[in-house]
């Protein structure tokens, strides 16, 4: 066995790898950039070697200077986790070259399933079923508009050196083609240095089950069941879950079987995972062997028992499987949500910035995947994902009320994030039905999340405990102050609570364990566990518990619970009576000034002053996070005045063009 690891990756992932590590006594050395100088993969690590500056192109992808940390500090195996280098093939043979183990599949294995077109004529040959399409890259926009309506749109274009989203659109006619296919060949270009893409056919309301293989340096290949990854957006995966809510014994054995099939094909060994897309009658297509280690894997291990990130070390270093693919058994059910920093309200924009405040959720079946901590950077130059937070559970239902309530109780302050998007998703009555596709979030939730409508009687008991933390507070302040001159003995009682519009009137009834409050004279008893200044608040009633954030506002509180964010205005009757007759401030109106929702390279301008535009109209293109950004028109107008030029860098909220 290894003594010591070399991890060629940051975040999450090298946390998680280091983790296995520890468990096993090995040690492990972390590679980092200069931004990433503090990070906690570089705290957890036995040893930590910086390879360059802050751009991954200069340091988490140099081949040179990741052989050179290995040389410095003596490790002998080197984890590349996911993303970066894991799915290259010149830096797993340039590992063997230098006499160190890459811990993954052969150089060949991983050339040979990293071309998206040549992977489809091995699967085919391999009796793996294919989506129809065209076999080669396209060489320009006049073939690709002949073999898209050859095929019959809607069509896919695809990075033939892709993965991850990247490089990725669904064209639905010739114009939708002829944008799509210059951005998916720039984003193919950053992302991989190779701009060929391909067109298939798209299927309609697919669902995207993959399916996971491991295998050993013996010849030894199992599956270990499926994975649900339909829930995506702009085709990054959002949830993951196993098993799938779709699949039957069949099509899951026949999937399973298909996957060793491929994997057997091109002499695979380690930890890998072949995607395929399924239609509505359970007919599947293969869509591509990814040869290295999924974001997703947590839910397999919560499902099966096993380790794969210790698989795949004790593959690495010659030991056999030790176990048949008869004695494989899924175990009851596991959910993961991906935590990412954007902002749901501005389209899912990447954000960035300072973790002010930190804190992962606890409960029963929950784990966290992460690799930042409270007062960390999450850095403007990598990927956005913060965390991953998976639930498991004996059901289906039960994992998704624990991921559920696992969601309500974390804590993140600083950059934008996805959380109360995550957690609407696990109260959908499509996501509770299992009635999934990857079309799921552009029909249930749209372009942009502004938050969810509770039901009402959940709104009565936020409205309650809006009003019992308002006489707390209130309370607090007379035990303080109260014995003063002038000073009211005791909190006031009645209130008048306004939940974004909504009013309730409440009246504490009995302030004790349970509380009693009076809400638009219905009386509703609760527990709440808090003090003034916490952000958790535990709410128990007869019908169960809940938590709620609780951030404080001027005159009251900001709640968020559910997926939903609700400024409760918590006031007296008076002050409620005199804030009423109170004119209302208008909003100014910003359609017309576009900022860069976050640090970035701008692409390219599309549009010149003087020039009319349209609501939706593409603007210009702005490079943030690993993701080609496109800002539009919020509404039709002349365009004023265009503040910056290609190649140039901007700060957030930097005014970029404006509008009359």
């Amino acid at each position: 066995m290894f003594e010591k690891i070399l991890i060629a990756n940051r975040g999450e992932i090298a946390c998680r790898i280091m983790r296995t590590c520890r468990a096993h006594g090995i040690a492990t050395v972390a590679v980092h950039s200069e931004a990433d100088a503090g990070a906690l993969h570089v705290e957890m690590a036995d040893e930590a070697v910086c390879i360059g500056p802050p751009p991954a192109r200069d340091s988490y992808l140099m081949i040179d200077r990741i052989l050179e940390a290995c040389r410095r500090t003596g490790a002998r195996a080197v984890h590349p986790g996911y993303g970066f280098l894991s799915e290259n093939a010149l830096f797993a043979e340039a590992l063997e070259e230098a006499g160190i183990v890459f811990i993954g599949p052969p150089a060949a294995a991983i050339r040979a399933m990293g071309d998206k077109i040549e992977s489809k004529r091995l699967a085919e040959r391999a009796g793996v079923s294919i989506v129809p399409g065209h076999p080669e890259a396209v060489r320009g926009l006049d073939e690709a508009l002949h073999v898209a309506r050859s095929i019959g749109y809607p069509v896919m274009i695809k990075a033939a050196a892709g993965g991850g989203g990247k490089g990725m659109r669904i064209a639905r006619d010739d114009a939708e083609l002829e944008e799509g296919l210059a951005r998916a060949q720039s984003e193919a270009a950053s992302s991989f240095g190779d701009e060929r893409v391909f067109l298939e056919k798209f299927v309609e309301q697919p669902r995207h089950i993959e399916i996971q293989i491991l295998g050993d340096r013996q010849g030894h290949l199992v599956h270990l069941g499926e994975r649900e990854c339909s829930i995506q957006r702009r085709h990054q995966k959002v949830i993951e879950e196993a098993p799938s809510p779709f699949l039957d014994e069949e099509t899951r054995a026949a999937m399973g079987a298909q996957a060793v099939s491929l994997a057997r094909a091109v002499g695979y060994h380690s930890a890998g995972t072949v995607e395929f897309i399924v239609d509505q009658q359970r007919n599947f297509y293969f869509l591509e062997m990814n040869t290295r280690l999924q974001v997703e894997h947590p839910v397999t291990e919560l499902v099966t028992g096993r380790d794969l990130v210790w698989d795949m070390i004790r593959i690495a270093a010659g030991e056999p499987l030790g176990f048949s693919q008869e004695e494989v058994t899924l175990t009851g059910w596991a959910i993961e949500a991906r935590i990412y920093a954007e902002d749901p309200s501005r389209g899912f924009l990447p954000s960035s910035g300072r973790l002010v405040r930190y804190r992962e959720p606890e409960g029963p079946g929950l784990r966290v995947d992460s690799g930042v901590f409270e007062g960390g950077e999450v850095p403007i130059h990598y990927d956005p994902m913060i965390a991953k937070l998976c639930a498991r559970g004996d059901s289906r239902d039960e994992a998704a009320d624990r991921l559920a309530a696992g969601l309500d109780g974390f804590l993140l302050r600083g950059p934008s994030h996805n959380l109360t998007f995550l957690r609407a998703i696990m109260d959908h009555p499509r996501f509770r039905a299992g009635r999934l596709s990857t079309d799921f979030i552009a029909e249930a939730f749209g372009e942009r999340f502004t938050g969810r409508a509770l039901p009402e009687e959940r709104l009565r008991l936020l409205a309650a405990g809006a009003a019992l933390m308002a006489w707390r507070r209130a309370e607090r302040a007379c035990r303080i102050s109260g014995r003063l001159p002038g000073r009211p003995p005791e909190p006031e009682r009645c209130w008048a609570v306004d939940l974004d519009g909504r009013r309730f009137d409440a009246v504490i009834e009995e302030t004790g364990e349970p509380a009693r409050v009076r809400v638009d004279g219905e009386t509703v008893g609760l527990t709440l566990a808090w003090h003034p200044g916490r952000l958790l608040a535990r709410v128990a009633t007869a019908g169960g518990s809940f938590t709620i954030q609780v951030d404080p506002v001027s005159e009251g509180f900001l709640l968020t619970h559910g997926g939903a964010e609700l400024r409760a205005l918590v006031r007296s009757l008076r002050a409620a009576e005199l804030a009423a007759r109170m004119p209302a401030k208008a909003r100014p109106d910003t359609s017309g000034r576009i900022s860069a929702p976050m640090p970035g390279l701008i692409l390219s301008v599309a549009v010149v002053p003087g020039q009319e535009v349209k609501a939706g109209q593409e603007l210009l293109v702005l490079e943030a996070m690993k993701m080609e950004n496109v800002l539009r028109a919020e509404r039709d107008g002349v365009v004023r005045q265009v503040h910056v030029r290609p190649d140039e860098a901007v700060a957030a909220d930097q005014l970029l063009v404006t509008l009359e």
